[in-house]
């Protein structure tokens, strides 16, 4: 097995999590970590730009995510961060020699992303998760250092199958010297996955930080909702977020605030903190429509994502999410989204005119002729003024 290596990736570092054995030599899953983050740490004072953009009140009159459970497989949830206590099942610890239980999280990476989900509300902070009375089921399955592999992250997701998850969070991709490696529905991995997603659970994962236009897995397996990061402009966070057919929406990414093991939170950058944003959408759907099949709850948020494009693009899928439209759209579910309908055309396309600002060609026409008009009857004065001053001449001459 082969070990982790760190590899920047432009603004976000992916770091490699373990060897995944029977997708070839150096094959990893990774994870976005900065690693500027320490702890513990003080509270962040005043709500996140990424929350910011959300309704939050209107957003948790709706849902709050109670009732639901959101697997989190990752390095652990450090439970002791006041913003998860109480908050936080302990899973099994899948990874060889580790220190601790599933309760620990030496990296911080599983408690910034578990605090995205379900982070409480607490004075000091307006740092708050998206689905703030949802429960979470911490599965530690990396440790940073290369001792993950890809039987344990599908072990990882049978276990949340069976332990109660609605929805399951993967920030993790599998990749190989810096490209994604391709992983068949056959493998160890997607037959979990599958199985979660016949078990009516809602599968999300992160679309990797490789910043390349290639399918990355588990974001890619039938029935996962990929999700790609994007920043303060809704657009697609190019230095880093994956693009390509491995992307169905894409969530806030960039500078993302949360809690970080022991106490306060700290901001970091990555695809793998934009799933979680989503998934705790998706817990709020859960609560709203338990019996909602995780297409159906995949398809609402991507048909109420805020769309640059009718349909789906390469850059961030179907759009970037928008939590209150998801929940508060009361339409039928449906199986899987459609694209916007567009307005008729106009009979031919506008092009510009070097005209001035706001000004119409019908507009310069009537100019045209109001200056034309005016000329005129300023030589007609002209005129008529020369002629009126050589009479007058005339007549003092005469005189």
């Amino acid at each position: 097995m082969s070990r982790a290596v760190s590899r920047a990736a432009a603004a976000a570092a992916a770091l490699a999590l373990g060897a995944l054995g029977g997708v070839g030599a150096g094959a990893v899953p990774a994870y976005a970590s900065s690693g500027q983050c320490t702890f513990p740490a003080q509270d962040i004072p005043g709500t996140p730009w990424a929350l910011q953009r959300v309704l939050l009140p209107q957003l948790h009159q709706k849902a709050t995510g109670k009732g639901v459970t959101v697997a989190v497989i990752d390095t652990g949830v450090d439970a002791t961060n006041p913003q998860l206590a109480g908050a936080v099942t302990a899973g099994p610890t899948l990874l060889k020699d580790a220190q601790g239980n599933a309760l620990t999280d030496p990296v911080g990476h599983g408690t910034m992303v578990a605090g995205i989900i379900a982070a409480r509300a607490i004075p000091s902070t307006g740092f708050v998760g998206i689905a703030p009375q949802a429960r979470i089921l911490s599965i530690r399955q990396n440790d940073g250092q290369g001792n993950g592999t890809q039987s344990d992250l599908a072990r990882a997701v049978d276990y949340a199958r069976t332990h109660g998850a609605g929805v399951i969070n993967i920030s993790q991709d599998v990749s190989s010297n810096g490209k994604p490696v391709a992983l068949p529905e056959s493998s160890e991995l997607g037959q979990a996955v599958k199985r979660a997603v016949a078990a009516g659970i809602v599968v999300v994962a992160s679309a990797g930080n490789e910043g390349l236009p290639l399918p990355t897995y588990p974001a890619s397996f039938p029935g996962v909702l990929g999700v790609g990061a994007s920043d303060r402009n809704d657009e697609r966070a190019e230095s880093f977020s994956e693009s390509g057919t491995s992307v169905g929406v894409a969530a806030p990414g960039v500078d993302i605030v949360s809690t970080v093991p022991k106490r306060g939170q700290c901001v970091d950058s990555g695809t793998s903190f934009a799933a979680p944003y989503v998934a705790g959408v998706a817990a709020l759907l859960k609560q709203m429509y338990p019996h909602w099949t995780p297409a159906q709850i995949i398809a609402r948020i991507e048909q109420t994502a805020q769309r640059t494009d009718p349909g789906r693009n390469d850059q961030i899928g179907w759009g970037v999410v928008d939590p209150v439209a998801a929940v508060s759209d009361t339409s039928a579910p449906e199986d899987a989204p459609t694209p916007t309908p567009q307005g008729p055309r106009a009979a031919a396309p506008v092009k510009p005119r070097p005209l001035a600002p706001g000004e119409t060609q019908a507009d310069r026409d009537r100019r045209t002729a109001f200056y034309a008009v005016g000329i005129a009857a300023l030589l007609v004065l002209l005129v008529t003024g020369t002629a009126t001053v050589l009479r007058d001449a005339r007549r003092r001459q005469a005189l």
